[in-house]
């Protein structure tokens, strides 16, 4: 039996929901279009824009890249871009070694 959704995820979907619909309204694009620009069905472009956490997580990259936003989720999620995850990777990573000749 599948565990139920937390309701931080089910609110953090909502709002992405929320705001992918706001991006395709600003940029002046219909819902056909988006989810063609995606390769996605009308209908599964609904559920993510209504907050479904069910949705393939491909589809929504897909609707990301066609709203002209996945490079800016890729860089939100590099840790790379926070100080501790440079803090930390600069600890965790080893050290080249270097060979006398």
């Amino acid at each position: 039996m599948a565990r139920p959704t937390a309701r931080p995820v089910l609110n953090a979907a909502k709002e992405i929901g929320d705001q992918v619909t706001t991006w395709r309204k600003l940029l002046g694009l219909t819902a056909e279009q988006v989810a063609e620009r995606a390769g996605i069905s009308r209908e599964t472009l609904r559920r993510i824009e209504h907050g479904d956490p069910g949705v393939n997580f491909a589809a929504v990259l897909s609707v990301s890249r066609g709203l002209g936003l996945l490079d800016r989720i890729v860089t939100a999620t590099d840790p790379y871009e926070t100080d501790l995850g440079r803090a930390r990777a600069d600890q965790a990573l080893p050290q080249r070694v270097r060979r006398s000749g």
